[in-house]
């Protein structure tokens, strides 16, 4: 299949900003084609990356050659804040971050961050490909940021420990743990009684091992990736919140481009996005196994304690107060009644 620019495209690329619509132009007219960069914190070898890179030469074939999708994995293109401003500006066409890294921008995008919303991937998947990623790629739409259906799977977050095992909230009481800088996340292991501490993810390995913080919360695959069970014990099977990563791209640049480009392209991101989240499904599986032969002790505890202590703390009263009445009746939807 070939493109070439229709007058009413052309005119959809003229009527935008002269920086936003000279670099499609000038690629055509040089017959170089359509250059687009795709950047993310992922690792090379994370099937975030591995995945969308298998997007990116579909593109490029289904285009015959036309749309040349280049992949940027590990922050190569700066941090995740960085990106997102560069994709916001134009000087970025696509990216993928977890929505909670886009709360600045728009408060509800870290609504699927609440903690112990959603019991299992089932509910999961009907609340991101439901009302929930509904909702949240139409404000996130409203910032010049166009939101691809499918969204990437970045794992249920939990506890590791080099002490004890986390079984009832009664083993987070003054718990020394690390968290990202996210005020949800932050609010949750304060209200279940634990001492958080922010400490970027580069320092994080350092900061266990001399015991800056006794333990911390990821997904199981990052836990295995990072090597953490060197410095940690126990690793708790808390599931307290799932983490996502949104695909989505700068609006202007992105509906500037031909229809069939864009049809391709949501074809393939959206096709990337299922297959990975089969990938991490199995990860977890394996990662479990792995971790256990490392010598790490797992135990899965009962989310309704911990639930309960959040209800009775304030927790969900409070940020169904921040999310707003319609965002939390779609998340309850989904999650049962939190507050």
């Amino acid at each position: 299949m070939t493109f070439s620019l229709t007058r009413r495209q052309f005119g959809a690329l003229a009527a935008g900003s002269l920086a936003l619509a000279l670099p499609v132009r000038h690629g055509l007219a040089q017959g170089a084609g359509i250059r687009l960069k795709y950047g993310t914190a992922f690792p090379a070898d994370h099937p975030g990356t591995l995945r969308i890179k298998e997007a990116a030469e579909a593109i490029r074939k289904d285009t015959g050659g036309k749309v040349d999708l280049q992949v940027y994995p590990a922050s190569q293109l700066g941090s995740e804040p960085d990106m997102i401003s560069q994709t916001r500006a134009g000087a970025m066409d696509f990216m993928s971050t977890a929505g909670t890294n886009l709360q600045t921008l728009v408060p509800t995008a870290g609504i699927n961050g609440v903690a112990f919303a959603f019991k299992d991937y089932a509910t999961v998947w009907a609340a991101m490909d439901g009302d929930v990623g509904a909702h949240v790629r139409a404000a996130l739409g409203k910032v010049n940021l166009h939101v691809f259906e499918k969204c990437l799977d970045n794992g249920y977050r939990n506890i590791t420990s080099a002490s004890r095992p986390v079984q009832t909230p009664a083993d987070l009481k003054g718990f020394k743990i690390r968290v990202p800088g996210i005020p949800l996340w932050i609010s949750m292991f304060k209200a279940l009684g634990a001492a958080p501490t922010a400490i970027p993810f580069g320092e994080l390995y350092s900061a266990l091992q001399t015991r800056v913080v006794d333990g911390q919360e990821n997904p199981l695959a990052l836990i295995r990736s990072a090597k953490l069970y060197e410095v940690q014990k126990f690793c708790s099977l808390t599931a307290h919140t799932w983490d996502g990563h949104f695909i989505f791209g700068n609006a202007r640049k992105f509906q500037a481009l031909p229809k069939e480009v864009q049809a391709t392209i949501a074809t393939h991101f959206n096709s990337a996005a299922l297959r990975q989240r089969e990938d991490i499904a199995r990860l977890n599986v394996d990662a479990q196994a792995e971790l256990g032969k490392l010598g790490i002790a797992l135990n899965r505890p009962d989310p309704a304690p911990f639930r309960q202590l959040l209800q009775s703390a304030g927790f969900y009263t409070e940020w169904k107060k921040k999310y707003g009445e319609e965002a939390w009746a779609k998340l309850e939807k989904y999650a049962g009644r939190l507050a």
